[in-house]
């Protein structure tokens, strides 16, 4: 007679990590923002940038730690998410740069200070949150258990600004607190925040809000009582809009909620009543606050409300504003004027900020455009097949909110900067200057990237039946 012994042992299946993937790609990602460095010099003054070489230096020595880190820390996270969020963020600095070098913008100012360096520093600062989040949050189902204190987080943060001798008012929008000379802009943070009070609500109540009590036009129309939730964020999002000014966080917080609503139950119907009420409510407040006015009229016909609107009032500053942007995106055409070779500078105030996307059009035209907008829609894609692949319902739902208010936010300042929506103060994720939206942005790639891991991690082999251990006794 034989015997046969089973030799199984407990472990986890092998699977690609792709890590490597993820450092070929990040090379590219480092690469291309130093050519087009090098690209603005020559157009500029005919030379090599004197600063090139620590630029690149600077940027490949944050991407290399970054991927370490991840893979140390996320070993099966997504390859592509670092990759993109880097190019995005050194092509942001290149663009930043360009704006600097330009007499007229320099000339606003009585000393001018460079915006580069401190964004390169914001860059530094972003990194280094990116890497916290994946060092200290190990499972990102942690967070579940934070859900109602996450939204006492966001209320504080979204009151920040109009808390007396905190907040700030810039041209008639009050998004920003003073915290040690420092300006923060709180409602990037809140978004994340948020979007971890709207995935661990909306996990415990989504059979409550997916019930049905009539259908109308068909749609199946929730129940009244359940209307509770979207009328409150509603209300919020309006409180934000009315005492703060901020047409843009309003409908990206609102938006996200009901992104995350529409997941959670599946009900076309949320849909449609979250797309009345934002615009019924932006139509309300529109033609009340002064501000939004204003917006809503340089956005109508730019032309024409330059030419009509007191002068030195916001109204005038922000039809001129949308004038220059609008014959930024004209000169630009299918291929653009060449980095360095445009005159987007014109814009002035916050064109390296709100109106970044304008230099874009001007300099690297429609093709630009689209590329950049591929880049973000990829991040997207990203991050939606995260949710797909999460195994648990609060990892869907939270990869969900955070590219769904990714998105918005895209097409929030894109479609403000481009004329399809009125203007708002938010800024383009990666690309405009600003510490507290790199800052958050980075927090958020490394959520995503946490939930990736999770749902991608081999799952540990099954323990063997203990009787199938046993040497079994093959008679023949």
């Amino acid at each position: 007679m034989s015997v046969v012994t089973n030799t199984t042992t407990i472990g986890a299946i092998d699977a690609p990590s792709r890590r490597n993937t993820e450092l070929l790609l990040l090379a590219f990602a480092v690469a291309i923002p130093v050519l087009a460095y090098l690209n603005v010099g020559l157009a500029i003054d005919g030379e090599v940038p004197a600063g090139m070489l620590g630029y690149g230096i600077g940027l490949g020595l944050l991407a290399g730690i970054a991927h370490l880190l991840v893979r140390r820390f996320a070993k099966y996270a997504d390859p592509l998410l670092l990759p993109l969020a880097t190019l995005l963020n050194g092509l942001g600095l290149v663009l930043i740069w360009r704006l600097d070098q330009s007499p007229r913008i320099q000339a606003q100012y009585a000393t001018f200070s460079p915006d580069a360096p401190k964004q390169l520093m914001y860059s530094a600062i972003g990194i280094a949150m990116f890497l916290a989040v994946l060092v200290f949050l190990k499972d990102h189902r942690v967070l579940q258990r934070y859900t109602y204190i996450s939204m006492m987080v966001a209320i504080v943060l979204l009151l920040l600004p109009i808390v007396p001798g905190l907040g700030t008012d810039s041209f008639g929008a009050k998004i920003w607190i003073n915290i040690a000379g420092f300006s923060v802009q709180p409602g990037e943070f809140a978004k994340i925040v948020l979007a971890v009070f709207f995935s661990g609500y909306l996990m415990v109540k989504r059979d409550a809000l997916a019930l049905a009590s009539r259908r109308f036009m068909g749609l199946y129309l929730p129940r009244g009582r359940d209307l509770g939730p979207i009328i409150t964020i509603w209300a919020l999002s309006l409180l934000i809009l009315v005492f703060e000014n901020d047409l843009g966080s309003s409908l990206l917080f609102f938006g996200m909620f009901v992104i995350v609503l529409y997941v959670a139950t599946e009900r076309t119907s949320w849909i449609v009543m979250g797309l009345l009420m934002a615009v019924g409510g932006a139509v309300v407040v529109g033609s009340t606050a002064t501000h939004v006015k204003s917006r809503v009229a340089a956005w109508l016909d730019p032309f024409e409300c330059l030419k009509t609107a007191p002068e030195g009032t916001n109204m005038a500053w922000a039809c001129d504003q949308m004038t220059q942007v609008q014959m930024a995106f004209g000169s630009g055409g299918t291929i653009g004027t060449g980095l360095g070779q445009g005159n987007s500078d014109l814009v002035g105030f916050a064109a390296n900020s709100d109106f970044i996307f304008a230099t874009v059009g001007e300099e690297l035209g429609l093709a630009g455009v689209m590329a950049f907008l591929l880049l973000y829609g990829l991040i997207v894609e990203r991050g939606l097949r995260t949710a797909l692949a999460a195994r648990d319902p609060f990892g869907k739902l939270l990869a969900c909110g955070l590219s769904g208010a990714f998105a918005l936010q895209i097409f929030v300042v894109a479609g403000g900067v481009m004329g399809l929506i009125p203007l708002t103060g938010m800024t383009m994720p990666f690309l405009a200057y600003g510490g507290s939206s790199v800052i958050a942005n980075w927090a958020l790639i490394a959520i995503l990237l946490r939930i990736s891991d999770t749902a991608r991690r081999p799952a540990p082999a099954p323990a063997p039946n203990p009787d199938a251990e046993m040497t079994q006794v093959v008679r023949q």
